[in-house]
């Protein structure tokens, strides 16, 4: 892939933004049959809930990220013995990690539910729609190391079939479980839990011939040894902190929605769920930034490189100014699809401006986050993460009790900025590395 196109560009990014768009349809999806109920701490109880799993599952974002970086550097480099030994050590690691949160779960849940305070009805409601969905981990790990898999080996349509999968299944058992069944809640939870071991399954199944052939060539000592170990733990260590800061702050987020009341906290749901599928549309590029950069990393190619990054973050400003007008104009109507509560109609309306200005403040934190992760530079997008997470803090307390939720929101954006300028930073030890191994 010598002369790197847009159409390269557009191969890989399609199926992942059309697969992206569809997983925060299903948080809509999950806030819209339950936000058609009579109460709206239904809403709420299904937005903590999402949030616990927030920090369960996304915290361990890495079996997804790191898994890409290190299939799409040895995919540059041709070493096909590497990627087999790469697939089943990820893989038993999100398997095992897995099991340990199910393990842990119950304590974990009452933990969270105690750190976001939210009013008791609100809480019970989380605290059974958490008990089920907690049996999901083995399943929703082995999704992160599949797509992984193939996104680093620049073959995402099978991400796509993957996500679809999933959230076709999850999108279809909501829409039975609790319209028709009436499961509230609870059904909300079950629909996410089924879908999620038939998309591990399809996982499998997709892989199949890749695992097979490494079952049937890998040693187990070469699988575990230690310094692989060491190096994969290292990398995913440094992606762990990152994660765990944004996700910690989106948390943070919604907590202090909470604190304003049962409307502010559906209503600051809804505008999420947007920032959820401005994010997911952008990723699209992001990973294919991963993808196409961290193999020209892994080849040591400069030149190819530098196109890489250069095409993948033109799409996403173009995308990114798309998006926000699509807010701008069809922002009421897509709010009106997540609930008919007047209240939460109003409040949510008021706060939608916030919606249409972050695609554009934000889409070059999601661009540089996938040029780090594939080529590896895991340590400066962690400290650059750091940073960004304890300036938003400070943003949050000095805006919000100016400004309320309006401060809140602007606190957010601040925090997108100084996501940009912490990685732009670091940016030039990247192309630092290249040339002085290729000196």
């Amino acid at each position: 892939m010598k002369n790197l196109s847009h159409k390269h560009v557009w191969i890989l990014a399609a199926p992942i933004i059309i697969s992206n768009i569809s997983v925060p349809l299903v948080g809509a999806v999950d806030t819209a049959v339950v936000g058609h109920l009579t109460r709206p701490d239904y809403i709420g109880a299904v937005a903590l809930g999402a949030i616990i799993f927030s920090f369960l599952y996304w915290g361990f974002g890495f079996l997804r990220m790191g898994t890409t970086g290190f299939v799409a550097r040895a995919y540059g480099a041709e070493d096909t013995e590497e990627l087999s030994r790469i697939t089943l050590r990820v893989l038993f690691l999100g398997v095992a990690i897995g099991l340990l949160i199910i393990l842990l779960g119950h304590p974990l849940i009452r933990l969270a539910l105690n750190w976001l305070q939210s009013e008791a009805s609100v809480e019970r409601l989380a605290e059974s729609y958490s008990i089920i969905r907690i049996w999901s981990a083995p399943a929703t790990l082995m999704i992160y190391v599949f797509t992984g898999i193939f996104i680093g080996l620049h073959n995402t349509r099978l991400a796509f079939v993957l996500q679809i999968v999933l959230n076709l299944t999850n999108i279809g058992l909501d829409l039975l479980f609790v319209p028709v069944l009436e499961l509230g809640v609870q059904g909300v939870a079950w629909a996410t839990l089924i879908a999620e071991y038939t998309a591990a399954l399809t996982g499998i199944f997709l892989l199949r011939k890749r695992l097979a052939a490494a079952f049937a060539t890998v040693k187990w000592s070469e699988i575990f040894a230690w310094q692989a170990i060491r190096e994969l733990m290292k990398t995913n260590g440094d992606i762990f902190i990152r994660t765990l800061c944004l996700v910690f702050s989106f948390a943070f987020f919604t907590a202090q929605s909470a604190k304003m009341g049962t409307v502010v906290l559906a209503a600051n749901t809804v505008l999420i769920h947007l920032q959820s599928i401005m994010a997911y549309g952008l990723d699209g590029f992001a990973h294919s930034a991963e993808a196409l950069a961290g193999s020209a990393y892994g080849a040591r190619d400069r030149a190819r490189f530098s196109r890489a990054v250069k095409l993948t973050t033109l799409w996403s400003g173009l995308m990114a100014v798309a998006v926000s007008v699509a807010y701008w104009i069809f922002g009421s109507q897509i709010v009106s699809l997540f609930t008919d509560l007047d209240e939460v109609l109003l409040a949510t309306n008021e706060y939608l401006p916030w919606m249409v200005l972050a695609p554009i403040i934000g889409f070059l934190s999601y661009q540089l986050d996938g040029i780090f992760i594939g080529t590896g530079f895991t340590k400066g997008m962690r400290n650059a993460m750091i940073l960004s997470s304890v300036g938003y803090l400070l943003l949050v307390f000095w805006l919000q009790p100016i400004w309320g939720n309006h401060g809140l929101f602007l606190a957010l954006s601040g925090f997108m900025v100084l996501r940009t300028l912490t990685l732009g930073a670091y940016y030039p030890s990247i192309l630092r590395s290249i040339d002085r191994d290729n000196q």
